[in-house]
């Protein structure tokens, strides 16, 4: 026997008012039959019979056709077959900066909370894309391996809390030897592309060396300037999380991080790319969609998917044939 698959179990919100719809069914047979019974004293007993036969008989058809409706709502399915679907898409690697200076606030929460908005909302925007995710500061780790499923993704993202940001120093070269290292164990592509998204601060000690590299391998790179130009203080935080004033210079002064756009301009010019420097609105995420869109779309391994075969239609049909008969009686 095949199990039944109720694809649109969500609509089963709805029953109160079906009920609802069959209770006053029910209600005015009631009082057609209170009807009868009263004729029943000046009229023969056989139009009593027959009219509360009738009565009946629609009232049950109208609670099945309703019944019928109902379940056609919830889209049973069943007759399960196995189905190889091939899947295009392009590869898009994300690199979020999480050194220290991702705390300051000019962009409001902070910038970190900023870019990971920015994640989430590219993500809603993009289709049939695989996306990786990799964090980095002084040095980079692959936080999330390349995927389809956006919902996994997004959890590795949520799972980038205060306690993960460095207090450390940036090193783009690092970002980006970890960046071209996961395209290598992800299969040749045509197209590689990668969003970075940064304040720019760098302390790297083999950028143009690393840049010509991923040069040569094909790097497509969109860099996302997270801060403004005119920069903020950097919070400090102490072991428990509570914070503790603000970073300060070799004089002792309260520094600033400020947005460093010269360094991420230079870096996607290198790599075939864009800069932009992220801002309130979508104006930024559609010149992501826009970027990764221009690059023809590859073709993945085919994947094995299970499908059932929806069976709405016949309760639809019995809806309409018990309707019909209620009708006609």
């Amino acid at each position: 026997m095949n199990t039944i698959h109720w694809a649109g179990i969500e609509h089963v919100v709805w029953l109160p008012l079906f009920i609802l719809a069959a209770a006053l069914v029910i209600f005015r047979a009631y009082q057609a039959l209170g009807s009868f019974s009263k004729l029943a004293l000046v009229h023969k007993t056989m139009f009593h019979f027959i009219g509360t036969k009738r009565s009946l008989s629609k009232a049950i058809l109208m609670c099945l056709a309703i019944a019928a409706i109902f379940l056609a709502m919830l889209r049973p399915q069943w007759g399960k077959q196995e189905q190889q679907i091939m899947q295009e898409g392009r590869d898009l690697l994300v690199l979020l900066d999480i050194s220290g200076s991702m705390r300051a606030k000019d962009l409001k929460p902070d910038r970190i909370s900023f870019a990971k908005l920015k994640i989430r909302t590219l993500l809603e925007q993009l289709t049939c894309e695989r996306v990786g995710l990799i964090l980095f500061s002084g040095t980079a780790f692959l936080q999330c391996p390349m995927t389809a499923d956006q919902a996994a993704f997004l959890m590795f993202l949520e799972n980038v809390d205060p306690e993960m940001i460095s207090a450390g120093t940036t090193a783009l070269d690092q970002a980006l030897e970890k960046a071209l290292d996961t395209f290598k164990q992800a299969g040749e592509r045509k197209h590689k592309l990668m969003l970075l998204l940064t304040d720019g601060e760098d302390f790297s000690t083999n950028l143009d060396g690393v840049k010509k590299q991923a040069a040569q391998q094909g790097i497509s790179l969109f860099a996302l300037g997270i801060g403004t130009p005119e920069g903020a203080p950097i919070p400090k935080f102490d072991a428990l999380g509570k914070p503790q004033g603000h970073e300060t210079d070799e004089q002792g002064a309260i520094a600033l991080s400020k947005l460093n756009e010269p360094t991420l301009k230079e870096l996607a010019t290198k790599l075939n790319g864009v800069y932009q420097r992220a801002a309130y609105g979508e104006d930024d995420i559609k010149q992501i969609v826009s970027f990764v869109q221009s690059h023809e779309k590859e073709r993945y391994e085919n994947k094995t998917v299970s499908l059932f075969h929806d069976q709405y239609p016949w309760f639809l049909g019995a809806a309409w044939l018990l309707l019909a008969l209620e009708w006609i009686i």
